[in-house]
């Protein structure tokens, strides 16, 4: 029986791993100057972490979570998104003692049950970035400008910042109760899910993408009209700060995100034009840790889709400068320059080049059409006359010119070679 790769997943091969490789490390460069640290956590939680962290009334809660007991009875999820369990981290591992504030970065799959379309699958991969400690309207501003520098630096255009603020504990009240007053003769044109968050939390409908439900909410009251006096000029001051980031934005009153822990600050990165949509986003969670079980503290962070971000790049048509090919190919013609290949291919590679060789014993031809085809920048000729002389025969697969040089002068030859 032959077996398939499960729905909504997808491998990555040679060729596709080196791009997700530079973006990787573009991410971790970009990480380092803004003094982030990176965490790892397991890509399975106790369910109750995203029950109570992501919260209950979610779509991704509701509906999207890979739930299993194992053999002792225990509840788990493999993770939907990467804040939940940074967060229990940090309260479990009493980061919190330490001077504050707390700057994390993750990266790896999350796993969410949903139709897989373009740019989404079931398994999936976030970069994203978590800060604790601090409330200050700079903070959300830079880790905002973080996002927006690594698109930029991969080269996508296009790219803004949806911006929002959706109030706190104190503000929400009367703005939810004046949503549910707006919406009590419209419940007839909210959609099923609409209808089910009317009651439980209203200010989630302004977001919701079906037609019906945008009529509806088109003179809905907005959460921004009821900031409180710690939440308005905390959003103005945000805007301020961008403002001298220079980073692009616009207030979009609908965008409210998907998670209920989110307080004050919600953003989105947008892509406008060619391949088009949200990106990625995230936003304030200041009672997240809190709940999780640690002391009241402030929290922000976002997380942007890998998969995303490649889709852009494929729609922009953007080539990532991904190194491809080996520093040199070694051919060996004759029993005595095979052996001695073996030791010569080594110490190539403990010099820090790449190296490779035939391993299927084929002719000089079969053999130079192997170093073509793996796009090795040198081929090294080693016959066993040359092997005696401790000379070697060198070619550019760049330039085409080839010479004899001294066999023990392989090494630099290469090393200088690919640095001109």
């Amino acid at each position: 029986m032959k077996l398939n790769i499960p729905r909504g997943t997808f491998d990555l091969l040679p060729g596709q791993v080196e791009k997700w490789q530079y973006v990787e490390n573009k991410i971790r460069d970009l990480c380092r100057s803004y003094h982030f640290s990176e965490i790892r956590t397991p890509i399975f939680e106790r369910t109750e972490l995203f029950q109570r962290g992501v919260g209950e009334t979610t779509d991704i809660v509701e509906k999207e979570m890979y739930s299993f007991e194992d053999r002792s009875g225990r509840s788990l999820t493999l993770r939907p998104e990467g804040t939940a369990s940074v967060v229990r981290s940090f309260v479990e591992k009493k980061m919190y003692v330490e001077p504050q504030p707390t700057k994390l970065y993750y990266m790896g799959p999350m796993f969410r049950y949903e139709r897989p379309q373009s740019g989404r699958y079931r398994q999936f991969h976030q970069f994203g970035v978590e800060v604790f400690g601090t409330e200050e309207p700079d903070v959300d501003a830079e880790i905002i400008d973080l996002g927006y520098r690594l698109y930029t630096s991969l080269g996508l255009s296009g790219v803004k910042v949806e911006l929002n603020s959706v109030g706190c504990p104190d503000c929400r009240p009367n703005h939810r109760e004046a949503m549910v007053e707006y919406l009590a003769t419209k419940k007839d044109q909210l959609c099923q899910d609409c209808q089910s968050r009317l009651n439980r939390n209203p200010m989630r409908i302004l977001d919701c993408k079906k037609e019906s439900c945008r009529q509806a909410t088109e003179k809905a009251p907005r959460m921004i009209h009821y900031l409180c006096s710690k939440c308005a000029p905390h959003f103005e001051a945000v805007k301020e700060y961008l403002d001298e980031l220079a980073v692009p934005y616009e207030v979009n009153t609908r965008m409210v995100r998907g998670l209920d822990y989110y307080t004050q600050t919600a953003f989105e990165f947008v892509l406008e034009g060619k391949g088009g949509g949200s990106l990625g986003g995230g936003g304030r969670y200041n009672g997240l840790v809190q709940e999780v079980g640690g002391p009241d503290m402030a929290g922000i962070g976002f997380a942007v889709g890998l998969e995303r971000i490649f889709l852009a790049l494929e729609e922009q048509e953007i080539t990532l400068p991904v190194q491809t090919g080996v520093d040199c190919f070694l051919v060996t013609l004759g029993s005595e320059a095979k052996k001695y290949g073996v030791t010569l291919l080594k110490k190539l590679r403990e010099s820090g080049l790449s190296a490779e060789r035939d391993y299927l014993d084929r002719k000089l031809k079969g053999q130079m059409k192997a170093a073509d085809r793996i796009q090795a920048a040198y081929v090294a000729i080693l016959g066993d006359q040359e092997l005696q002389e401790k000379k070697i025969g060198v070619k550019s697969l760049i330039t085409g010119e080839q010479e004899t040089i001294q066999l023990d002068h392989l090494v630099e030859y290469i090393r200088n070679g690919r640095k001109s």
